[in-house]
Order: structure tokens, then C-alpha cells, then sequence
């Protein structure tokens, strides 16, 4: 099992960056399909802004115990416990031998220390037909005390992403999203040099810059931003 630097304190300050939960949910919300593993699931706040009403069944895993219940109270909540399975663990605490049309880590795998086998493990989770896809912070030279507070082990390019593409995947797509947001991460790295931003920048850049790059990201192709998303496929 790949090592899982894992620290969620920052789960509760980006719970409520709602523009940018729901921007990139709808990007990603047609390549889901009708099963979904979701692996590092932390408190369930990024589920309903991926969920639709194809999915017949959604599994999450949380390897906190804390966050795993709840995320099964905010599944309750929400009327998703009839089509969810929450499961304490890892990628290897998945039900045996199950395979998914979708295998998400949504700001995830830059916990992991061994990205590369973690990948490949993913996808012996997939079912033909089905994806693995990966959001992550982009660009090193980003990489912050913010990152280190958090445990990330690196940031991402597209083509570092590409380049864990595990036998039987094929790259669908590989993108970046939050050109306006690398300004933010840019000033923090070089000016603030925080290792936590606040609930007012979280905010501001929610509120402000993620509504910019909805703007700016398709006239860049796409082609910029600190968010790296690679989306493989089975054939």
C-alpha cells in the first residue's frame, strides 16, 4: 500500500469554495458513469458537486476515521446513503475483485508518496469502457509552505500526470483549470509565504478568481492554470 501523507485541516477552508467545486464538477461530471469509486473522499464536501442522477452507485473511501463518518452523516444528509458505500481505508480496502466506470482522486494522489504504483493499482479498478482521473495542484515551482503544511509531496504538470499512465489506460484528456488562481498561489509563495491561507483569501479567490478563469481558461485552451486534471480511459 502507497504511503498516505494525509493532514485534513485544510478540508474545512476549501469545503466552501463553492464556485470552484461546482466549475470543475461540471467538467468532470460527463465523464463519470454509473459507478464511481471516489478515494480520499476526506468530509464528503466535493461528492455533491460530482454526483448526478446517473450514478447508481458511489463509493467513497476515507483512510481518516473521523472524516469517513462524515462523510456517511453529509451522504444522510444529502439522500445519497441508498446509492453509497462509505468505507474507512485505502485503495486496497476497496471490495474485492469490484470494478468501477469511474475511479476519482480529487486533490488526493499529491498525498501519496508513491503516485506511480498507486495509479496502477487504480486501475486494475476500472471496467472497460470506464476512467481514472486525477485533479491535482499544478506547477513545482508553485509548491509552497502551504503545500508542506498540508502534506503534498509534489505539485503537478499535465505531463507528469501523463507519464503515470499505467498498462491498459490510455490519456483522454489532459488540461489545466484556475489560470486568474496562479496569481493567488504565485503571491503566497513569493510574498505571504503562508502556511495556511485564510477563510477572507479563500473567499476572495472563490468569489473573484475562479469566476475570472471560467473565462480566461477556455480562450487559454486550457492550457494554464494550478490545476493539473488528467482523465485516462479503457478501451
Amino acid at each position: 500500500m502507497s504511503e498516505l501523507k494525509y493532514v485534513g485541516s485544510e478540508l474545512e477552508l476549501f469545503g466552501k469554495a463553492h464556485n470552484w467545486k461546482s466549475y470543475y464538477g461540471r467538467i468532470l461530471g460527463p465523464y463519470l458513469g454509473e459507478t464511481v469509486l471516489e478515494v480520499g473522499a476526506g468530509a464528503g464536501l466535493t461528492t455533491p458537486y460530482l454526483i448526478t442522477g446517473r450514478q447508481r452507485l458511489w463509493t467513497a473511501l476515507e483512510p481518516d476515521p473521523e472524516l469517513a463518518a462524515r462523510v456517511e452523516e453529509e451522504y444522510e444528509a444529502r439522500g445519497y446513503a441508498s446509492r453509497s458505500t462509505v468505507i474507512c481505508g485505502t485503495l486496497d480496502d476497496a471490495p474485492e475483485g469490484a470494478r468501477y466506470s469511474a475511479v476519482l482522486y480529487i486533490d488526493v494522489l499529491e498525498h501519496i508518496e508513491d503516485d506511480r504504483a498507486e495509479v496502477a493499482r487504480a486501475a486494475e479498478r476500472i471496467e472497460p469502457g470506464g476512467r481514472l482521473i486525477v485533479l491535482g495542484p499544478a506547477h513545482q515551482f508553485l509548491f509552497s509552505e502551504f503545500d508542506d503544511a498540508i502534506g503534498h509531496f509534489r505539485r503537478y504538470t499535465t505531463g507528469m500526470l501523463e507519464a503515470l499512465t499505467p498498462p491498459g489506460l490510455q490519456v483522454e484528456r489532459s488540461f489545466y483549470l484556475d489560470s486568474a488562481g496562479i496569481l493567488a498561489s504565485l503571491g503566497n509563495r513569493l510574498l505571504l509565504r503562508s502556511s495556511m491561507p485564510t477563510p477572507a483569501q479563500i473567499q476572495l479567490w472563490d468569489r473573484y478568481l475562479t469566476q475570472i478563469s471560467r473565462v480566461l481558461d477556455p480562450l487559454l485552451l486550457r492550457r494554464l492554470g494550478k490545476t493539473a486534471i488528467t482523465i485516462w480511459h479503457r478501451p
